[in-house]
């Protein structure tokens, strides 16, 4: 890919969250850069990642660590395993430097969470910072804004 079009770009978000929603997480894995963040802040307009808490503040180590907990036989917590279902708005192209490689988008979401008789709808807004590596697009950045971030929340399991 040489640069990519508004359309692949949000081609990219809608399969990562179908990559998601079939609990391929190796594959997910894959869609981030080496330095690449997962972050979910816990308070509403956060801008700070290190000196205010976050619900979450991965690196691609911490992430890989998540998953093979997901994966793992001994995980208890996970049998049977939790299922998440996305259902996003189109994503919007915020903003585009196609000189660095360099992507915004914004994506009005809802999600689900279920385990057993449990199911948790979440609703908020992902925001991906997208590059080009090697003519493939990669998330640098994935940042979840929750409607109620300042929530009391139970566990949540999987990726939204």
């Amino acid at each position: 890919m040489t640069v990519p079009t508004d359309k692949d770009l949000i081609d990219f978000v809608i399969a990562e969250a179908r990559i998601l929603d079939e609990l391929r997480f190796n594959d997910w894995l894959e869609l981030f850069t080496d330095d690449g963040i997962y972050w979910m802040p816990a308070e509403w307009g956060q801008t700070d990642t290190k000196l205010v808490g976050s619900l979450m503040y991965e690196d691609k180590l911490l992430l890989s660590v998540r998953v093979e907990r997901l994966k793992g036989l001994r995980t208890f917590s996970q049998r049977p395993k939790s299922r998440c279902h996305h259902v996003l708005q189109v994503p919007i192209v915020d903003a585009r430097d196609d000189a660095a490689g360099e992507y915004q988008l914004y994506t009005p979401f809802h999600y689900v969470e279920t385990r057993v008789d449990e199911q948790t709808l979440y609703a908020g807004w992902a925001r991906h910072t997208l590059v080009l590596v090697d003519g493939r697009l990669r998330i640098k950045l994935k940042r979840v804004d929750l409607v109620n971030c300042d929530a009391a929340f139970g566990n949540i399991q999987l990726f939204m």
